[in-house]
């Protein structure tokens, strides 16, 4: 049994998250945890609601709440929505939490206490119309590197660069839209990530295993112009974690908070904080997750994030641990996706463009979504969510073919042998070869799934489910049964317990059906498969089943054209 340590990046709490969201961290960290678990392996599973900066505040005061009652309630409901998508968190915690203020004070103590954090007197933009310093990502202009005109001062979300805000072109505020914007002199710290770039560098060569889209990304940011960059940990802003060294005051930074990016990665740690506090467990029962000297040596830590976060967690937050010159654990894999765009467009949270996880799970169960974005994950380059292939994938994989099959073999089975496994007959030398090629297929699919190969690993199990399908119709046994009963009763009996199998490998995807699946077989043998000729004898002759529900139901044109209408415009 090995432990695992898993986090995707935590979602920011102004707003529900769209698919986009989902699929870039969410929900394959879910796939992996779960299949982890189903491994025997022992899995934290952590993530948070992202809940300091100005974003909100703003969100706050356009819901007329005060901002930590406005976080509260949202991070209730991302939690509520976090659960209808199957998500698997051990724990989901809060920025904002007194675990996540105490070590983010803690770590900023010993960067100082180590000479990784120096005050700088700089130039800050401030807005007249809005009254108050704009936060970097609150001034929006041209990027002077791609001429992305929506480029935020602290990153192109486009190309990824970081930035400052005066090297925008044409900078604007992003609350007012004003122009009328004054730089100003003010007095804050800065991490001084330059000091780590050789330690940085080589801890990323060593990791060939990463995928290339996240190693690239690092190495642009330690190489490109300036290369890495110093970066500023606080602002001045009224909500947040005040700055501290550790317990002690910070002279001359008072009334100033951390910025957002340097405490948001350190709620990862601060997670498991929260989650042994309410298990009623002990600081050392969270120290061996996430401290070497006490444990964590043998932890396999992974993150799950999308493209435009790879730069904080293989540089910034990995600055912050090396910085403190403690023990703490380093990530070990960092899986990273592109983008899921949406109908010709970008989803978008900010501009309210696209499906919307509330919205989704008002209109289909969470094993539709959970299908289809993981099996066309934007792995190796974007991908693109249109409600035809939407329909397509849905209908195609999980109504005729695995909703397909159930429903074929055990309504054949009780109209011919009853609700009961039949007994008679050996297995033939068809079911023989297709056990062999199952075999294969599960040693390819498991593969995948180690490498977390999100996209491989859908195909790999679309196509098991496909050889079932193949199988029943070249055995045929609703015509082999007027001649050969026991031949018709061999292959139904394989048949079924395939289904068990299905619902057990199938889990990670679909754990909503692969529930229904087991129930339905009337056992509790979940244990995952270490090869196909064992499994499919697990059911024995006489073992009761009974005939589910329509597993999944195809998406009709109609549904498909409302939907498509529907959503055709920005969410309010």
């Amino acid at each position: 049994m090995s432990r695992i340590l898993i986090t995707s990046a935590i979602p920011y709490i102004n707003g529900i998250k769209h698919l986009g969201n989902l699929v870039g961290s969410q929900l394959p960290a879910d796939l992996f945890a779960r299949y982890m678990r189903a491994r025997g392996n022992e899995v934290l599973f952590l993530c948070a609601t992202d809940e300091h900066g100005t974003p909100a505040e703003l969100a706050a005061a356009k819901a007329d709440m005060p901002v930590a009652e406005y976080c509260s309630q949202m991070h209730r409901v991302q939690a509520r929505i976090a659960a209808g998508f199957r998500l698997s968190f051990d724990h989901f915690g809060r920025s904002s939490s007194e675990q996540n203020h105490r070590l983010t004070q803690y770590f900023a103590g010993k960067l100082a206490e180590n000479g990784f954090i120096e005050e700088v007197s700089e130039k800050q933009v401030y807005s007249h119309a809005d009254g108050r310093f704009l936060p970097d990502r609150y001034i929006e202009g041209t990027c002077p590197n791609c001429g992305y005109d929506k480029a935020r001062g602290d990153q192109c979300e486009n190309c990824t660069k970081q930035l400052d805000p005066t090297d925008l072109i044409d900078p604007r505020s992003a609350i007012s839209g004003s122009t009328d914007l004054e730089v100003r002199e003010t007095k804050h710290l800065y991490l001084r990530q330059s000091a780590l770039k050789g330690d940085l560098d080589g801890w990323i060569d060593s990791k060939v295993d990463w995928p290339v889209l996240t190693t690239s990304i690092a190495k642009k940011w330690l190489h490109d112009g300036d290369g890495l960059r110093d970066r500023g940990i606080t602002r001045d802003l009224n909500w947040g974690i005040p700055v501290k060294k550790g317990e002690e005051e910070w002279p001359g930074m008072e009334g100033k908070v951390f910025y957002v990016w340097f405490d948001a990665p350190i709620e990862y740690i601060a997670c498991a904080a929260e989650w042994a506090e309410a298990q009623g467990l002990e600081e050392a029962d969270w120290w061996r997750w996430w401290r070497t000297d006490s444990g964590a040596e043998d932890v396999r830590y992974v993150q799950f994030m999308g493209k435009d976060n790879v730069p904080f967690h293989t540089l910034s937050f990995p600055a912050t641990i090396m910085g403190s010159q403690e023990p703490w654990k380093l990530v070990d894999y960092i899986k990273s996706f592109n983008y899921l765009n949406y109908d010709g467009g970008q989803f978008s949270t900010s501009q309210g463009r696209g499906v919307f996880m509330d919205q989704a799970l008002e209109i289909l169960p969470a094993d539709y979504w959970r299908w289809w974005l993981l099996s066309n994950a934007p792995e190796t380059s974007d991908s693109e969510f249109t409600w035809e292939k939407f329909q397509a994938g849905v209908n195609k994989d999980l109504a005729d073919v695995l909703g397909n099959f159930v429903s074929r073999v055990t309504k054949f089975c009780r109209s011919k042998f009853g609700e009961a496994v039949p007994a008679g007959g050996e297995m033939t030398p068809e079911g023989l070869k297709l056990v062999e090629e199952l075999d294969a297929r599960l040693k390819a699919y498991t593969a995948h799934m180690e490498a977390i190969e999100v996209r491989k690993a859908a195909a790999e199990l679309r196509a098991i489910w496909a050889a079932g399908n193949e199988f029943l119709q070249g055995a045929a046994p609703w015509t082999s049964f007027k001649t050969d009963p026991d031949r018709a009763a061999a292959d139904i009996r394989l048949a079924l317990n395939l289904i068990r199998v299905y619902a057990v490998i199938s889990a990670p995807f679909l754990p909503d059906a692969s529930a229904t699946l087991l129930e339905a077989m009337r056992t509790d043998a979940t244990d995952w498969p270490e090869d196909m000729a064992s499994a499919v004898q697990i059911l024995p002759a006489e073992h009761g089943f009974v005939v589910p529900d329509t597993l999944f139901a195809k998406i009709g044109d109609e549904d498909r054209a409302d939907w498509a209408e529907r959503f055709s415009g920005i969410r309010s």
